[in-house]
């Protein structure tokens, strides 16, 4: 038996960021220059395999050029309450999800 599903029902799952539970929805914004990563987030990346003993970023399923621009892009943390580089955002236990320029984030606390 082949179920039929019209095309506007099927996009529509896909269509509303209302799935996943996100305490923020956050703009993802463009600098001119690269974001610099403090020694913390280094170390912490170290740590987890996500950067190699020579400071390369490891991030998988991003390819080069999307780490080239990942790195040039920054959002408003909810969290921090500061600007923090994206890829600072991108492996914080609060980030959900990024849709269509914004970051889904949880806003669950950080621990020290």
């Amino acid at each position: 038996m082949i179920a039929i599903v019209s095309v506007k029902s099927w996009y529509s799952k896909f269509d509303s960021m209302d799935e996943l539970e996100h305490k923020f929805e956050v703009e993802v914004k463009e600098a001119e220059k690269s974001q610099k990563l403090g020694d913390e987030i280094k170390s912490e990346l170290k740590a987890s395999g996500m950067m190699d003993d020579k400071g390369k970023l490891k991030l998988k399923g991003v390819s080069p050029k999307m780490l080239k621009r990942m790195k040039q892009e920054y959002v408003n943390c909810p969290v921090l309450k500061s600007d923090v580089g994206f890829i600072q955002c991108f492996v914080c236990p609060n980030f959900q999800s990024r849709v269509m320029g914004k970051v889904l984030c949880k806003g669950a606390p950080l621990k020290k």
